[in-house]
């Protein structure tokens, strides 16, 4: 029965072998038949083959599958390092312009803006109405920045009234109080709340004055 077995085996692998046979050459063809008439003769040994050739197809087949999976692998993680390598170039960009934005900064640094209503900062005006000796208005000075004093070497308070960023708004009010009867109005600048002389602002005054006529064009 074993025999039998081998017989048929041969036969099938014969068959399956019949289009690789057909191309041997001659000498091959004889080398192949004593070969199949010492397998049929030994079928231990001819079992031994087939079954290493089909454990050899298994491996080949399980190593094929680890390839491919390996090769997903790698493609995901070329896909990620890709993602990578694109956020590293935004971010290098990024620093890029910032550190330019910096740079301009530190040689522009933006103008400080002004509160308007903060009076202790920039250049204002006020008008004052007057100066005297024996007057002592300072209790109102409190709560109201339209109006204040201050003493002058000579025991005098010097009084004024209102407070502007225009120049030309401070020039308004003083013909209005000249023309209620204060003779002796008259606009005194201040910058960071020190009292300063006009001629120290009278650039700025100019430039404003120029900006407003073209504006008006």
């Amino acid at each position: 029965m074993m025999k039998t077995k081998v017989i048929f085996l041969c036969l099938a692998l014969i068959f399956s072998g019949m289009q690789v046979f057909a191309q041997l050459s001659k000498a091959e063809k004889k080398e192949w038949k004593k070969k199949a008439k010492e397998y049929s003769k030994n079928p231990a040994e001819l079992k031994s083959l087939i079954e290493s050739k089909q454990a050899a197809e298994t491996e080949s087949s399980s190593l094929k599958e680890q390839v491919g999976t390996l090769n997903s692998q790698i493609s995901d993680k070329n896909a990620k390092i890709s993602d990578l390598e694109d956020q590293i170039s935004k971010m290098r960009s990024d620093l890029t312009s910032t550190k330019a934005e910096l740079a301009q900064l530190k040689e522009a640094p933006p103008a400080a803006v002004v509160n308007p209503m903060d009076f202790s900062k920039g250049v204002i005006f006020k008008v004052q109405i007057g100066a005297f000796k024996n007057k002592d208005l300072a209790k109102y000075f409190d709560n109201n920045p339209n109006f204040g004093g201050e003493a002058t070497e000579k025991g005098e308070q010097r009084y004024t009234i209102g407070v502007f960023r225009d120049y030309w708004e401070a020039d308004k009010f003083k013909k209005y109080m000249r023309e209620m009867g204060v003779k002796d109005a008259w606009i005194v600048p201040f910058k960071d709340g020190q009292r300063v002389e006009i001629k120290d602002v009278l650039e700025g005054v100019l430039a404003e004055k120029a900006e407003n006529s073209q504006g008006g064009k």
